[in-house]
């Protein structure tokens, strides 16, 4: 038996750049985090006592005798891809899917992870990565970007760039440990209640207008400021916050299906309340806010947003782990 851990991303600047079609013209580069909810993915050997070879336990159960008779995209592909079979294989999680924290990409890792661990093998995180990647992209053909499949592998807070040869390099963001401890404690997060499938709101957004385009440089170039003000401890910490407001507004505009009515009024009674900024998390639509707050108006957001549930949370480091491993 072998069970994975894999933690959920929130990704601060950049986002949008890390599609193929964009970076490979223009660049891209983000600069996000993983932190300490995660996705656990339970697998093991399948006993031949039962009329079914494979048993895929989600939000349905499945039980199949044939790997292509697998409703779910990844785990079908994921076991084409790897030459599983037999497989029992469990999914749970500490925050819901669909929800803006790359949680689809944080189960294709760990699903990976765990499949090469059933198989007697060691994956680096790069490997898992560029795996994710293709199992997503190219083998379930779901639209989006590369940054969730390597933020899941690798863990941490990172620059990652993406360059236009179609390589990608991760750069730890090199902060002042107090720094960082300050930033995880002036980020809050609420979940809005909405849940939404990243891919449909991503194929909205992949046609490369001039104006997205405009948009999505001058997201890019915020990815600059942004570890400026974090490497350098002369700028204050609040400026951060005030630049996570300026890319919400910029990604407000790259496409009609990544706000509503109910989400701004939800972002603009937070910021009301004492937030210096924030931003929806993933590709729109709806899911889960983070606001920057600073200590002493931290109660005054919270209870602006009464209505929504509060999720604490701190930075992690780790990234993708086996955390239980037991030969059968």
């Amino acid at each position: 038996m072998i069970i994975t851990r894999t933690p959920f991303r929130m990704s601060f600047f950049g986002g949008g750049t890390d599609i193929q079609s964009f970076f490979q013209q223009y660049g891209g580069s983000v600069i996000s985090t993983t932190f300490d909810k995660y996705c656990y993915v339970t697998v093991r050997n399948l006993p031949r006592f039962f009329d079914y070879s494979s048993e895929i336990s989600y939000s349905k159960l499945e039980r199949v005798t044939a790997v292509e008779d697998i409703q779910h995209p990844a785990v079908r592909n994921a076991m084409e891809m790897m030459g599983i079979h037999h497989l029992r294989l469990t999914y749970e999680a500490d925050l819901p899917a669909r929800s803006g924290l790359g949680t689809s990409s944080s189960f294709a890792v760990g699903m990976l992870n765990a499949f090469h661990a059933l198989k007697g093998k060691y994956a680096d995180k790069r490997k898992l990565a560029d795996e994710a990647i293709h199992l997503e992209r190219d083998l379930c053909k779901e639209a989006g970007g590369w940054q969730d499949q390597i933020a899941a592998s690798f863990g941490g807070f990172n620059r990652i760039n993406f360059n236009k040869d179609g390589t990608y390099d991760v750069y730890p963001i090199i902060m002042n440990p107090e720094r960082k401890q300050q930033l995880d404690e002036n980020l809050i997060m609420f979940f809005t209640g909405f849940t939404r499938f990243s891919s449909e709101i991503q194929k909205s957004n992949m046609t490369l207008g001039d104006n997205k385009i405009k948009q999505r440089l001058a997201m890019l170039e915020l990815v600059e400021q942004a570890e400026k003000i974090l490497n350098d401890d002369s700028i204050p910490l609040d400026e951060f916050g005030k630049l996570l407001d300026y890319t919400w507004q910029l990604k407000r505009q790259t496409g009609s299906a990544v706000t509503t009515a109910r989400i701004d009024d939800l972002y603009n009674r937070g910021v009301a309340a004492g937030a210096l900024g924030g931003k929806l998390l993933g590709a729109g639509g709806g899911g889960f806010l983070v606001f920057y707050v600073q200590p002493e108006k931290k109660e005054s957001v919270k209870k602006a947003l009464n209505d929504l549930l509060y999720v604490p949370f701190r930075f992690e480091n780790s990234g993708t782990r086996v955390i239980y491993y037991s030969e059968e």
